[in-house]
């Protein structure tokens, strides 16, 4: 039993109970959620830098938000639609008669 007493007291003065001081606070209170905050920080940021490299830069309507490619201007045929065709055939009977 005197053993078992022994070794409790040498433990004790091994880790002396926890006394809080100033530096204490500004770990606990300052240091750890500032720590936490720019650790999400981060992550979202790195999580957005992946999805723009791998994702959005193909995407055609984020291309066009932010200029990343231009789209190539194409001249419009004079005979594109059924309606042009019906428009001037009408038009070609009329100066006809």
């Amino acid at each position: 039993m005197e053993s078992s007493s022994s070794s409790l007291s040498s433990s004790a003065s091994l880790f002396p109970p926890f006394s809080p001081s100033l530096w204490g606070y500004i770990i606990l209170y300052i240091l750890r959620p500032f720590l936490a905050i720019l650790f999400a920080l981060s992550v979202l940021l790195f999580g957005w830098f992946l999805a723009w490299k791998l994702v959005l830069v193909h995407v055609p309507l984020v291309q066009e938000i932010f200029g990343l490619r231009k789209k190539p201007v194409k001249a419009k045929p004079e005979n594109r639609r059924r309606l042009t065709k019906f428009y001037n055939s009408i038009d070609a009977r009329n100066s006809a008669s």
